[in-house]
């Protein structure tokens, strides 16, 4: 097995990266840290609802208007972590600090008390006014630093930060984990402040040129383990902890380590152009699908622009990449892979004139407001998303007579359905990854056996001929 620097020296060899590539994994990241750090924090968007809002700026189900701020206002934080951390000029300050915690937490709110007797309020941007502590698994009360000592700590870890960064006896990963574990330990906000630590751990990360991590909510209870590991061994006293060791830390830091060499595994295959989805990105895709799903009332028209557009961004787009990049090897014995890609009027065909149709491209979402007037017409009366493929013309090369073949993988629209390889979908639902991974393996499947009998039959003439 690779050490992390090894991985990481592989990875600084294949920098940079090819836009398409570096797109995919922010997409992935953007994504997933934004839906796992507020997921270990309480909030109830599901990985559907999360893609949902900051890719199509929509909302679905029933989670409270306070769940999707909070899940937008992270993504800008995320944003705004980024910008700051690739400039090296800039040095990292309490000013920053607290306006990632103001950007997150968007507002001053009340917040119910544990007792759930009372409430208080919730300042953003600044440091605590009331005392905070967690209740332990042993059902003991663990305090972090007080309201009185949070200013002077927190002056002082970041002294320390900066000394540390500049003398550079501390490697990267090192020097965010003990950040992270001190800032932990002062929790110098009345909330976000594990929010706000993530972030921090991704600043230091990404500004000495490593991935950046995300602490997975099914990962919660390893995480807050490896912490609570740690207090054991710093000791419960909020000074100590803000000035702790790295020694004294070691099993939170063995478990950064892991979620970094994850990270850097992930991004190896991102910058090689290999596919970084996991298992369970369809899993999460699958909870996308069922908040898209909607109630249809009873002679309801649902063959809109908005669910058409839907299809096209949130299934079929991927869908038609994943068939494109699987029929590709078949060029090495063919010569031409044509694709015909349109929005149509008509069923499965397009006809000259593009009041018709208009072409469509598997790299670009579309979006009804970009359209011009006559495309926007035929989105509003498709029939049909055309997908074509057809590959033919033999190369020289290869003792095998031309061979056509056209695969036709289009969506048919009707009133409150769609139609995909002779399935029917209610609008708002799609086909799952086994559907689009069955359809694309026969495609393959079938391409190959035609080469095969084209191959035979040229054999068999042969024979005939000798």
């Amino acid at each position: 097995m690779k050490t992390i620097d090894e991985l990481y020296n592989e990875w600084r060899s294949l920098q940079p990266m090819k836009k398409e590539y570096q797109q995919h994994l922010d997409e992935k990241f953007m994504l997933e840290f934004n839906y796992n750090s507020n997921h270990i924090e309480g909030n109830t968007l599901t990985y559907g609802q999360t893609k949902l809002l900051l890719m199509f700026d929509k909302t679905s189900g029933n989670a409270s208007m306070r769940d999707y701020q909070e899940m937008k206002a992270h993504n800008v934080g995320l944003e705004l972590m980024k910008r700051e951390a690739i400039d090296k000029e800039r040095p990292l300050t309490e000013s920053f600090i607290r306006e990632l915690n103001r950007v997150i937490q968007v507002e001053n709110y009340r917040k119910v008390s544990n007792d759930g007797k009372s409430s208080y309020e919730i300042h953003v941007g600044v440091y605590k006014t009331r005392p905070n502590s967690v209740i332990t698994a042993t059902g003991q009360e663990f305090r972090y630093a007080s309201p009185e000592e949070t200013p002077a700590l927190m002056k002082q870890l970041m002294e320390w930060y900066i000394d540390a960064e500049k003398q550079g006896e501390l490697n990267p990963i090192e020097l965010a984990t003990l950040f992270h574990y001190r800032f932990i330990r002062i929790h110098p906000f009345e909330d976000g402040n594990g929010r706000v630590a993530r972030l921090l751990v991704n600043y230091i990360l990404l500004r000495h040129g490593y991935p950046m991590i995300i602490i997975k909510t099914e990962d919660k209870s390893a995480y807050l383990d490896a912490l609570n590991l740690a207090d054991i061994e710093v000791g419960s006293i909020p000074s100590e902890g803000a000035n702790a060791s790295l020694n004294a830390i070691h099993p939170f830091t063995e478990y950064i380590k892991k979620q970094v060499y994850y990270a850097l595994q992930i991004s190896i295959k991102a910058a090689r152009g290999e596919k970084i989805e996991e298992k369970k990105d369809f899993e999460k895709a699958l909870s996308l699908l069922k908040h898209k799903t909607k109630t249809v009332q009873e002679g309801e028209q649902n063959d809109t622009s908005e669910n058409k557009l839907d299809v096209f961004n949130l299934f079929h787009r991927n869908f038609a990449k994943e068939l494109i990049d699987a029929l590709k090897p078949a060029t090495e014995i063919l010569n031409s892979l044509i694709i015909h890609y349109y929005m149509t009027k008509q069923v499965k065909t397009i006809s000259s004139g593009n009041n018709i149709f208009f072409q469509l491209n598997v790299d670009e979402e579309l979006s009804f407001d970009l359209l011009s007037e006559k495309e926007k017409d035929v989105l509003v009366n498709a029939r049909s998303i055309m997908f074509q493929i057809a590959l033919h013309d033999v190369k020289a090369s290869y003792r095998i007579k031309d061979i056509f073949v056209l695969y036709d993988a289009s969506v048919v629209f009707e009133t409150e359905h769609y139609v995909f390889n002779k399935k029917v979908y209610r609008y708002g639902t799609f086909p799952s990854e086994d559907d689009c991974s069955d359809f694309i393996l026969e495609i393959q499947s079938n391409l190959l056996n035609k080469l095969k009998n084209a191959e035979e039959n040229n054999d068999r003439n042969d024979q005939h001929t000798s």
